[in-house]
């Protein structure tokens, strides 16, 4: 009977014309502003989805490293049990370390040198990257090969395709006691340019890829000894699950991150952003509430005698304040309806045909990307929810309380 009354009541038609006009314009800016909430998070859902798989092409599911320190041991035997943990696609040993850069007679610059073995585009995915050249890691007999990040290449002036100018290396030695000449605590290799990749800024400016052999060499590190133990996950298991697995297995002797807390930084700085957009854009839906007690003040005083006739009739305060309620809920309901039906349409028809460009033409997307989750839809759909019985709640509380006036004609 409640939404009966409410429904009527939207529907019928008001003696002062004003009282529609308001009623609509209520509905129409709870639908632009849901109808924009659900846009704006759909392309931040976009960009975090964009940037996860950039970053899932180069970071790991899981990473075990040492808790102090810069390397760790693991026998094949060791080895062998993690691979054997349930949920382990594969894994692949790293020697990672900060390295001075000279290409020729060019100026010197720091990078990081990263040494994997023949698993590691399993884990990872550079190969599928590749801007230049071919992944190719070289080896002892044939010589060691880079695969330069192309950020970097640029900077140092590799030319990969015509030019055949070794790439020279210095390490810091380890475990030096004494140090007579600056050569003394540096080891020294040269690489050949192989390739380049573009995955992103990050990367692109910073890593250079070369075989694990030549970083052990280079470091004095035994056969059995790396940087970090980076592991892939079967397709669609939790990385939080692996990583459980995993630290059963091993206990606290290792740290071990999943491929979120490798990047807790810029992941956390991306939900802060997108929360943050979400408060702002919720101040667009209050702007819509000071409409809808704006038109429900107006419908209360528009249907005194109605109220009147109710409470004579029997109804209770609360019967009459659920009615009115109810009437701006359904304001907000048909203006939450238009906005999603629009945003959804919005969104299918951007992912299809990309309708707002970047500007940017280096961009690795043309237009925005957008992804819609259910998620998303029920948060804005509770937050309507809640500004809307907010607003209403008080000429609602009115009309319950208005008195009986019966006049004698």
């Amino acid at each position: 009977m409640i939404w009966q009354f409410a429904s009527r009541y939207f529907r019928a038609k008001k003696s002062t014309n004003a009282i529609n006009i308001i009623a609509w314009v209520s509905v129409s800016a709870i639908a632009v502003g849901a109808g924009a909430l659900i846009v704006i998070l759909s392309v931040f859902n976009g960009f975090e989805g964009l940037v996860k798989s950039l970053y899932s092409t180069f970071y790991p599911s899981v990473k075990i490293s040492a808790v102090s320190g810069k390397s760790i041991t693991l026998s094949p035997d060791q080895l062998k049990q993690i691979s054997g943990v349930k949920g382990v696609a594969y894994i692949t040993e790293v020697v990672e370390e900060k390295a001075v850069l000279r290409y020729g007679q060019g100026d010197q610059t720091i990078a990081i040198l990263k040494g994997v073995d023949s698993n590691y585009n399993k884990v990872a995915a550079v190969d599928k990257s590749m801007e230049q050249g071919k992944f190719n890691t070289g080896s002892e007999n044939d010589g060691y090969s880079a695969i330069l990040g192309i950020e970097l290449a640029m900077a140092l002036g590799v030319d990969i395709e015509r030019d055949l100018t070794p790439l020279s290396v210095y390490l810091p030695r380890r475990n030096v006691t004494s140090v007579t000449t600056p050569e003394d605590a540096l080891g020294s290799g040269i690489l050949y340019p192989a390739g380049s990749f573009n995955i992103q800024q990050e990367f692109n400016s910073k890593y250079v890829l070369t075989n694990i052999a030549f970083m052990r060499g280079l470091l004095g590190m035994n056969e059995h000894e790396m940087s970090a133990l980076e592991v892939k996950g079967v397709s669609g298991l939790d990385d939080n699950v692996l990583k459980r697995r995993l630290k059963e297995l091993l206990g606290d002797r290792f740290t071990i991150e999943t491929r979120y807390e490798q990047n807790q930084a810029l992941y956390a700085i991306m939900q802060t952003e997108k929360w943050a957009v979400y408060v702002i854009m919720s101040f667009i839906l209050v702007i819509a509430a000071f409409n809808m007690i704006g038109c429900l003040y107006m419908l209360v005083m528009e249907k005194q005698k109605d109220i009147t006739i109710l409470k004579a009739m029997g109804a209770r305060p609360q019967l009459i304040t659920r009615i009115f309620l109810a009437e701006g809920m359904i304001i907000a309901g048909i203006g939450t309806l238009i906005g999603f039906g629009i945003s959804i349409l919005f969104c299918v028809l951007q992912q299809h045909f990309g309708l707002i460009k970047l500007e940017e033409d280096s961009f690795l997307v043309n237009a925005y990307p957008v992804s819609m989750h259910v998620s998303d839809f029920l948060l804005v759909s509770v937050t309507i929810i809640v500004i809307a019985g907010a607003a209403s709640w008080y000429p609602a509380r009115r009309a319950g309380r208005q008195a009986i006036e019966l006049k004698a004609t």
